[in-house]
């Protein structure tokens, strides 16, 4: 029996630490699902990984960067959240060597990438492991976004990183697939409606779709229904290119669908 190809995930890692809070942000059980969902993913990996590379919308260079670091420490980059929230630790290892590979294989690709052993997680990342992968044992490295958000860049970055999943690393990117916080938390009549047609769209496109298609999809997400509406700002979604360009010739599930504060999220499993 051949090593295992692991699959590659976009997981909705919430607001703020929003799992963790009490009183609960929204209603009680607003996070509920989401947080089951989240509890059932090193399961669904079907093996352990060796590792884990994350990306996230949290961390932003004008260039790429990775956490090269042995022991990360977290970046509480969230405010105004109980006291308790800021107490919160996920003390899972770097992989040095791994931090290597991942840029050596984006280098290659023409991306420059920098090491950063200071760099520590963001909370796209510890808060949906502390549920997802809760001993904290597996390494974890984390990549950044590119600042200029350009979906076929973050594609190709993918597609650079898959020989990755032929060596037990897991590829899991964090983000939203709603992410205005006008739309969840004011009284924009829009937001429902938005959310609706642009998760419709969005999961049609990954999940109907392989392949080159796929990919010109995803490059064109701007254009889709109500896109500007979901995401003013599009670094909750870009970390899904990453994903997807991982595994662009496979199959794609929708793993997760749900509605949180009124709005249509989901999460997808590639390969």
């Amino acid at each position: 029996m051949g090593a295992q190809r692991f699959p590659t995930y976009f997981l909705p890692h919430g607001g703020g630490p929003c799992f963790f809070m009490d009183p609960p942000m929204g209603p009680p059980g607003t996070w509920d699902r989401m947080a089951d969902f989240l509890r059932g993913i090193e399961a669904d990996l079907g093996a352990r990984p060796r590792a884990i590379l994350t990306v996230t919308g949290h961390w932003e260079t004008p260039d790429l960067a990775v956490t090269s670091g042995a022991a990360p420490d977290l970046i509480y980059d969230y405010c105004g959240f109980p006291e308790s929230t800021y107490s919160l630790r996920y003390p899972a290892p770097g992989d040095p060597a791994l931090a290597a590979d991942v840029a050596r294989l984006l280098e290659q690709a023409g991306f420059p990438t920098i090491q950063d052993p200071a760099r520590g997680f963001d909370h796209g990342v510890f808060i949906p492991f502390l549920l997802a992968f809760p001993k904290a044992a597996i390494p974890v490295v984390e990549l950044s976004v590119r600042q200029d958000l350009d979906p076929a860049a973050h594609l190709a970055m993918g597609r650079a990183l898959a020989p990755l999943r032929d060596d037990r690393v897991a590829i899991v990117a964090t983000g939203m697939s709603y992410h205005n916080l006008r739309g969840f938390f004011g009284s924009d009549p829009r937001g429902a409606a938005a959310s609706e047609a642009f998760d419709a769209w969005l999961s049609e496109a990954v999940c109907n779709e392989t392949g080159e298609t796929r990919s010109k999809r995803l490059i064109d997400w701007a254009s889709a229904p109500s896109a500007r509406l979901c995401h003013p700002r599009e670094e909750h979604l870009i970390p899904l290119m990453v994903a997807a360009g991982a595994a662009e010739d496979e199959p794609a599930t929708h793993a997760y669908s749900d509605h949180v504060l009124g709005k249509a999220i989901s999460g997808f499993r590639f390969g």
